[in-house]
This record gives C-alpha cells, structure tokens and sequence, in this order.
C-alpha cells in the first residue's frame, strides 16, 4: 500500500471541497489571503484522518467532507497566526500571508478561516445532533490550541520546564486537532460515542508521538533534507523534551540558546544527547504512544480505511523532515 498516494486520493476531494466551500469573494483580496495557504496544499494529513475515520466506521465521502475541510481551514487559520507570532516569513517554500498582505491583514484572513470552518460544519448533512456534537469538539479544541501556544510561549521565559508541561503543551498545540478529527469523522460517520472516544484518543496519542518526534528529526536529519540547519531547535533554546531530558541530567549543551553555532560545536552537542540517552528516551516515547494508539482501533472491525489510519501513526515516527 502507497500511504501518500492513498492520503492523496482523499485530500483531492479536500481541496475541491475548500473550492466550493471557501469561494473567493468581496472584498477579493481577503478571501484571496484566506485561500493562500489552503491553496499552496500541504500534507492534508488531518483532512484524510477525518475522511478515513468516517469510512472505517462504514460511511461514505459525502457526509464527511464539510467536516474534513472544516478541519482543514482551523489548522490553516493555526498556521496563519503562528507564523504572525512567530515571526516566520516562509511557509510552504512561499512567502508567509503576513509577509504578502501584512499582519492587519493576515489576522483578518485567520479569522475568517476560523469562522467559515464553523459556518461550514454548521451546515454540514447529517444529524443535528451530531453536528451540534462536532461544532462543541472543534471549539473546544480551538480554545486548547490557544492554550497550548500561549504556553509554549510562555516556555521562553522559563527555565524549568517539566516533562508534564512540555507534554500538556504539545498535546494542546497538535494532539488535540489529530483527536478532533478522528472524533468528529467517527461521529460525522454515524459511530457510537464509545467508538468516536476511542478514536478521539487514537489522534490525541499519534499527534502527541508526531510532535515529540520532530525533536528526533531535528536531531537526526541532515540539512539537505530537514530543510533548516540540523539542530536549530536547541541553537534558539527551545525546550523541547529532548533538552528538557538532557538538562536534567546536567548535560552541558554549550549551543542551547547560542542563536547559532558550526557544524562541530552542533555535531559535539547531538554526540552528547545520544550519549545522555535523551534522543533515545524521546523516540522510545513516541514509539509508545503509536503503539497505544493503533491498538485502541481495535473496537472497530478490519477494513482498508483502519489500514490506512495504522500506517499513518506508524509514518509519525518514521518520516524524515
């Protein structure tokens, strides 16, 4: 099985969705800066798991895709605003929307991603119940991700960051998008709520184990094909759970919060954390959470879609970049 190629057969039927659903209008250039980021594509990886969710509990595309892009345009409306806060002037190989249409505008953009995500699941086909159901998980979940960055900003400021708040943080800022998707495509696919639970965990564990792994990648992976400089994370002082394992065992991390640093002060600090055993201890614990996760798919019966969502927690802990 092509997992990119099965995620792509979905995330078609997503971008004619943002089409239709996301129409360019007046004033143009607004909808043409909210339309920026969902047009240049993407992984469209929490789209899919929407979609995916819906058909292992035996629906079919057409009740699910407001939904999917519903989720698409929260995460594009994440991105449009971390970029502003982060300062970030890339994203996707393109200019960031601030950098096009200045902050003014790219707040405006996230904004109306956020709001037309909701008028879109608010309209979707199916039960108002349920749709009533997913509009409370994806506000919710939006109120965490707020949460979650107000955190991890937070985190800058301080030096003693836990384990536990390092893991609360990102499973605000990523792991509860993954588990309002596999929720909301379960519960838009007509499944119980003991099913839509299980499967709300699953997307929480794999996107908890997808984030704690960017750690290893950007310890691990080599510049050409990281796309920034090996190490970057622990050169800006970002307490990751890898520094965080690190420090606490009194590892001198003489680039931590450097701002830059060459090839061999990097190379001398990744020898120390392997020797520390912290990149092991953080890929062993996304290891675990992927493995947690698959098995609570178990409540639903054997089916291609219930593949594909298997192969997608083990891709978290296995790509490159």
């Amino acid at each position: 099985m092509d997992l990119i190629e099965e995620i792509k057969k979905r995330s078609m039927h997503v971008d004619a969705g943002i089409e239709e659903y996301l129409p360019v209008n007046k004033p143009y250039e607004l909808y043409k800066a909210a339309r920026y980021l969902p047009d240049a594509g993407g992984k469209r990886l929490r789209p899919a798991t929407v979609i995916l969710a819906a058909e292992a509990v035996g629906s079919n595309l057409e009740n699910v895709l407001p939904a999917a892009v519903a989720v698409e345009l929260v995460h594009n409306f994440t991105l449009v605003h971390d970029d502003i806060m982060d300062r970030d002037d890339i994203r996707r190989g393109m200019p960031a929307v601030h950098v096009k249409w200045g902050e003014a505008g790219a707040i405006l953009a996230g904004d109306t991603l956020y709001s037309k995500a909701f008028e879109i699941l608010t309209h979707a086909p199916g039960e108002p119940e349920r749709i009533l159901s997913c509009i409370d998980i994806l506000s919710k979940t939006c109120r965490d991700i707020c949460e979650g960055q107000w955190m991890d900003v937070e985190f800058e400021e301080r030096d003693d960051v836990t384990k536990e708040e390092y893991l609360e943080m990102i499973e605000k800022k990523t792991g509860v998008l993954y588990a309002a998707s596999m929720k909301i495509g379960a519960l838009m696919g007509g499944a119980s709520t003991e099913v839509a639970d299980s499967f709300y965990e699953f997307g929480r564990l794999i996107g908890i184990a997808f984030q704690i792994y960017d750690d290893v990648i950007d310890m691990t992976t080599p510049e050409e094909i990281l796309g920034k400089v090996r190490g970057s994370d622990l050169m800006e002082g970002k307490k990751t759970l890898i520094a965080i394992h690190a420090l606490n065992k009194g590892v001198d991390l003489k680039i931590f919060g450097k701002g830059e640093a060459s090839n061999e002060e990097i190379n001398e600090a990744v020898n120390k954390l392997e020797e520390a055993g912290s990149i092991d201890y953080v890929r062993d614990l996304a290891l675990g959470y992927v493995a947690n996760g698959k098995e609570l798919l178990d409540i639903v019966e054997d089916s291609k879609a219930k593949t594909i969502l298997k192969a997608i927690a083990d891709y978290m802990i296995t790509r490159s970049y």
